[in-house]
């Protein structure tokens, strides 16, 4: 019975994360429109490994992570740095669309890398969403193994659901534009990168509580 409980409080919270407005759905919408669903996935999946990192630390190690959060300033200061240089980066970064058969923009094994990194690092980065796991595994710490692993593998999977919708969701919209669309539709998602990491800057300047954030 637990650990259906553990299921169905996993997709709950999953569901949380997955649907929460954070830097991360802005970046999703960016790299997947701009150049095609295999750069929103590498992206996705850059993400979906600092999740797992956290929860598996959360969880062997909830004390050091804990500690983190003694320099959640610092955190939030190199977060804010990270997106506000991400989001300038795409505004002003010179792109060109492209269309073939089998993905609507040319990229290359090394530029994928470099979006898988970008996702993992603004992951990492997010003071939101180190306090997010450590509340969670602070929840269930009393429960038993099976109960923290069926109820995170839930979780993580729920999530990694849900970003791979807002990929492909992403490349039907693409399909729809014009390359010229696609340049501005990248633009705005960049300037809401930037807005998040001044956002972020501040939080951590005026010392305001963080939130979870996806």
């Amino acid at each position: 019975m637990r650990v259906y409980t553990a299921f169905y409080l996993g997709c709950g919270f999953g569901l949380f994360m997955a649907v929460s407005v954070g830097p991360t759905i802005f970046a999703i919408i960016k790299y997947s429109i701009t150049y095609g669903w295999r750069a929103g996935m590498s992206f996705v999946i850059g993400v979906s490994l600092s999740d797992s990192i956290y929860v598996l630390l959360a969880n062997m190690a909830s004390a050091w992570l804990s500690s983190l959060m003694s320099h959640e300033k610092t955190i939030g200061y190199l977060g804010a740095v990270l997106l506000i240089i991400f989001g300038l980066y795409g505004f002003f970064k010179k792109i060109k669309v492209t269309r073939n058969r089998n993905d609507d923009a040319k990229v290359s094994s090394r530029d994928y890398f470099k979006i898988f990194a970008s996702g993992f690092l603004m992951n990492t980065f997010n003071p939101g969403v180190i306090i997010t796991w450590i509340t969670a595994v602070a929840a269930i710490s009393t429960m038993t193994a099976a109960y923290r692993l069926v109820f995170f593998i839930t979780c993580l999977g729920i999530i990694l659901g849900f970003d791979f919708l807002k990929v492909l969701l992403a490349q039907r919209i693409r399909k729809r534009l014009t390359p010229r669309n696609i340049i501005y539709l990248n633009r705005i998602s960049a300037l809401c990168l930037v807005v998040i990491g001044i956002v972020l800057f501040l939080k951590s300047l005026l010392n305001i509580t963080f939130g979870a954030e996806a």
